[in-house]
C-alpha cells in the first residue's frame, strides 16, 4: 500500500514530471529514423546480404533503378542521363548512350544490345547509387529524379519502392492514431459508465505513447510497420488496464471515506491483477524478438515496452487524472448499456454440450485454413501499395515494354578469365526467363577488341576485385519461378566462381522466405511456451495452461484461416505477428474468467455454479476489452491504403472479437467437461472437490 499512497499524495508531482516528459519524448519521436526497407532485417552473414555491402564498399553503388522514359527523342534522353548522373548520390548511369556514343562503332555492338534498352516508343536507363537502398538521401535523390524527368519518366526498383512507402505513411499515419482514437471512444463511451470518463482515458494512455515512442530514438530508428502500428496497439492493448482500475476505484469509492483512500486501495488492487494479465500480453511480444528476420525484434521490443509504459501510466498518471477531475467525472456517469448477464450465463452452461460439439466441428477446418493461408502469403512488398502509385506503375511498364519483372546482380572475381566469365553468361542465359545478361563481355561481343574499351565503361562494370553483372528476368520478385531461377543461376556461378555472390531484390527476397518460413514455427513455439508456463504459475494448474490455450488457438484458428476460404492472400508478416500478438492480448479474457472459476470452487460451490458465476461476472469485461481492441484497429484496417497495415489491423479487430466468442461459449463448455481433471490437477483445487460432496452428502 505504501506505493499506492504515495501516488495518491504526489499525484500533482506525477502530472507535472509527466508532461515535462512529453518534451523531450517528442523530440525524441520526431528524431527517431524510420527504415522502410524490409530487406535490411535479414540476417547479416546471408550471401546475399554480405552481396550488398561488396558491392557498396568495393564498386561504391548501393541502390539500382531501372528507369523508362517514354517517346522521347535520343537527344533528350542523352541530356536526360547527363541531368541525372548531377543528382547528388548518383553513381552512374547506364544507357545505350553510354556504350554507344563512344569510340566502339555502332555496328560492331551486338544487336541484342540495343535491344535491350530499347522499344518502339520508350528506352531504359539503369541508374546505381552511392547509397543504401533504403537511405534518406537515395530516397531523396529519387524524388529529384522523378521532377527532373517529368511525366514521361517512370522510376522502378526498391529504392522507388521505399520512398513511395514513405510518402504514403506520411500522410496515412496520423490519420491511422486519429481513428484508433475516435473508434476507441465511441466504445468507450457506449460501454463505459461516464460520458468524460474516456477521454481522462486517453489523456493518460496518450502520454504513455508518446513516452513509448520518444524513448524509441535510443534504438536509432524502427521499422515504418512499428511505427504504424505500435500507437494503434498501445492504445487498444493497455486500454484493458484503465478499466480495471476505474471498476475498482468505483467499487472502494462506496465503501471508503474518501476518494484519495479510495484510489490507493484502487491502485494496490490494480497493481496485481495489471501486472498479472500484461505478463502474457509482454510475453506475446517478446516472442517475436526471436525471430532471426529482425523486423520481429524491432516490433516485439517497441511493443513490449509500451506494454510496460501502459502499466506505469495506469497506476501512476491516470490515478492522478482521475483524482484532478472526480468532480466531473462523477457528476457525467451514466448507466452502463451492457446488462447484467446472469441469464445470459445461465443459458450458455445450461447447453454447454452444444458448444463443445461446436468445438469440435470448428477445429478441423480451421486448422485447414490455418495452414493454407500461411502457405498463400505474399512478400513481394510491392503488392502493398495502391495501384496508382509511382513505383507500382513503372513496374507495370517495365513488365509491359521490356518483359523485364527483375532485376538481378552477380558479383563475380575480377581475375575469372573472360572466356569463362563469357561461357557463364551463356549458360545463364539459358536458364527459364533469364531475358539478358549485361557485361563486359556483353558489351564486348565477340567482335569489339577489349583494348579500345573506354575506361568508364569499365569502371562501371568492373573493380579490382569484382566484376559486376546485371541480369534481367521475367520473373515477378517472390514468385515460385524466380526462386527457381536463383537456384540454377547460383548453381551455374558456383561452378565458375565458388566465391561469387549473387544480389537484388528476388535473391534477397528468396532469403527472406527461407527466413520467415523458420521463424513462423519458432515464434509460435516460443509464445505457446511463454504463455503456457505464465499461465501454470498463475493459476497453479497442469491441465488450465492446455484448456486456455487450446480456446484462443482455435481462435487463432479461425481468424488466419478465414482469409484462405474468402480468396485473401496476406503479407508474410502478417500471420507471424498476429498469431503471437492475438495471443499475448487475448488470454486475459480466459484467465480472467478461470481465476475466478477457481475462487467459486474454492468457496465450496457446484461447477455449474462456479462457471455461471464466473461467466456472468466476466462477460462485461471480456465485451469491453474485446469491443476496445476490435475499435482502435477496425477504423485503421478500412482506411489504410497499405495492405500491409490494413491486413494487420483487420487480423486484429477479427481476432478480438473471435477470440472474445470463445472465451464466452467454449471457455465454460471446457471448463465443466474437464471440471474433474481441473480439481485434480490444480494446487488447492482438490478439497473443493471434497468440500462440495460433504456438502452434499449433508444436505442428504
Amino acid at each position: 500500500m505504501g506505493f499506492s499512497k504515495a501516488v495518491v499524495k504526489h499525484r500533482k508531482g506525477i502530472l507535472l514530471l509527466t508532461l515535462l516528459l512529453m518534451i523531450p519524448s517528442l523530440f525524441g519521436m520526431i528524431g527517431t529514423r524510420i527504415n522502410y526497407d524490409m530487406l535490411d532485417y535479414l540476417p547479416e552473414d546471408m550471401d546475399t546480404v554480405v552481396g550488398q555491402h561488396e558491392l557498396l564498399a568495393d564498386f561504391h553503388k548501393g541502390a539500382f533503378s531501372l528507369i523508362i522514359v517514354e517517346d522521347m527523342p535520343d537527344r533528350d534522353v542523352a541530356t536526360l542521363c547527363d541531368k541525372i548522373r548531377q543528382v547528388d548520390h548518383v553513381e552512374s548511369v547506364v544507357w545505350y548512350s553510354t556504350l554507344a556514343d563512344i569510340s566502339i562503332p555502332k555496328e560492331l555492338l551486338p544487336d541484342k544490345l540495343y535491344e535491350e534498352f530499347n522499344t518502339d516508343h520508350s528506352t531504359m536507363m539503369a541508374v546505381f547509387f552511392d547509397s543504401a537502398t533504403s537511405a534518406d538521401v537515395t530516397m531523396e535523390a529519387i524524388s529529384q529524379i522523378r521532377a527532373i524527368a517529368g511525366k514521361q519518366c517512370f522510376v522502378s526498383g526498391m529504392s522507388a519502392l521505399v520512398t513511395d512507402l514513405k510518402d504514403l505513411c506520411e500522410r496515412e499515419e496520423p490519420i491511422y492514431v486519429g481513428l484508433a482514437v475516435l473508434f476507441a471512444c465511441l466504445a468507450m463511451v457506449l460501454l463505459l459508465d461516464g460520458w468524460v470518463l474516456p477521454f481522462v482515458f486517453l489523456a493518460s494512455i496518450g502520454m504513455m505513447i508518446l513516452l513509448n515512442l520518444g524513448t524509441n530514438y535510443f534504438f536509432g530508428e524502427i521499422s515504418y510497420i512499428t511505427k504504424a502500428l505500435s500507437a494503434v496497439l498501445q492504445l487498444a492493448v493497455t486500454m484493458d488496464y484503465s478499466i480495471f482500475l476505474w471498476h475498482s476505484y468505483t467499487e472502494n469509492r462506496g465503501k471508503s471515506d474518501s476518494n484519495q483512500e479510495a484510489m490507493a486501495m484502487a491502485i494496490h488492487q490494480t497493481l496485481k491483477s495489471v501486472i498479472g494479465s500484461s505478463i502474457t500480453t509482454v510475453a506475446g511480444f517478446i516472442a517475436l524478438c526471436f525471430m532471426s528476420f529482425t523486423l520481429g525484434r524491432d516490433l516485439g521490443i517497441v511493443m513490449a515496452k509500451g506494454v510496460i509504459f501502459g502499466v506505469l501510466g495506469c497506476v501512476t498518471v491516470l490515478p492522478a487524472l482521475i483524482l484532478t477531475f472526480d468532480k466531473v467525472l462523477q457528476k457525467t456517469r451514466h448507466k452502463p448499456l451492457i446488462p447484467n448477464m446472469e441469464k445470459a450465463a445461465k443459458g450458455i452452461t445450461k447447453v454447454f454440450p452444444v458448444f463443445l460439439v461446436i468445438f469440435a466441428l470448428l477445429v478441423p477446418p480451421a486448422l485447414y485454413g490455418y495452414n493454407q493461408t500461411n502457405r498463400e502469403v505474399y512478400y513481394d512488398m510491392g503488392q502493398c501499395l495502391p495501384k496508382d502509385m509511382e513505383y507500382v506503375i513503372a513496374n507495370s511498364k517495365l513488365s509491359e515494354d521490356f518483359h523485364i519483372a527483375s532485376t538481378h546482380m552477380v558479383l563475380v572475381d575480377a581475375n575469372l578469365p573472360s572466356e569463362s566469365v563469357g561461357n557463364m553468361i551463356g549458360e545463364m542465359e539459358q536458364v527459364d526467363g533469364v531475358k539478358y545478361v549485361l557485361g563486359l563481355e556483353s558489351v564486348l561481343g565477340s567482335r569489339v577488341p577489349e583494348e579500345i574499351l573506354p575506361d568508364g565503361i569499365r569502371k562501371i562494370l568492373q573493380s579490382d576485385k569484382w566484376e559486376l553483372l546485371l541480369i534481367n528476368s521475367q520473373y515477378k520478385v517472390a514468385s515460385d519461378e524466380v526462386n527457381r531461377q536463383i537456384d540454377s543461376l547460383n548453381t551455374i556461378l558456383k561452378k565458375y566462381d565458388k566465391t561469387g555472390m549473387l544480389i537484388g531484390e528476388a535473391p534477397c527476397m528468396k532469403d527472406m522466405i527461407e527466413t520467415t518460413d523458420r521463424d513462423f514455427k519458432i515464434v509460435n513455439a516460443v509464445s505457446i511456451l511463454a504463455i503456457f508456463f505464465i499461465i501454470l504459475l498463475v493459476e497453479k494448474s497442469l491441465s488450465l495452461p492446455f484448456i486456455l490455450i487450446s480456446v484462443i488457438e482455435l481462435a487463432i484458428f479461425i481468424n488466419l484461416g478465414l482469409p484462405h476460404y474468402l480468396g485473401q492472400s496476406l503479407p508474410f508478416i502478417a500471420p507471424i505477428c498476429i498469431s503471437t500478438i492475438q495471443l499475448g492480448a487475448t488470454v486475459d479474457y480466459a484467465i480472467l474468467m478461470t481465476t475466478r472459476y477457481q475462487s467459486e470452487r474454492l468457496l465450496g460451490k457446484d461447477k455449474r455454479t462456479a462457471v455461471t458465476t464466473a461467466l456472468s461476472a466476466s462477460i462485461p469485461s471480456i465485451i469491453v476489452s474485446g469491443m476496445g481492441l476490435f475499435a482502435a484497429t477496425f477504423g485503421v484496417a478500412v482506411y489504410s491504403d497499405m495492405d500491409i497495415i490494413s491486413s494487420m489491423c483487420m487480423l486484429m479487430a477479427r481476432g478480438a472479437l473471435i477470440s472474445m466468442l470463445c472465451v464466452i461459449f467454449i471457455l465454460p463448455a471446457l471448463l465443466m467437461l474437464c471440471d474433474k481433471l481441473i480439481c485434480l490437477t490444480t494446487l488447492g483445487m482438490g478439497k473443493a472437490e471434497k468440500q462440495v460432496k460433504t456438502m452434499n452428502t449433508e444436505e442428504i
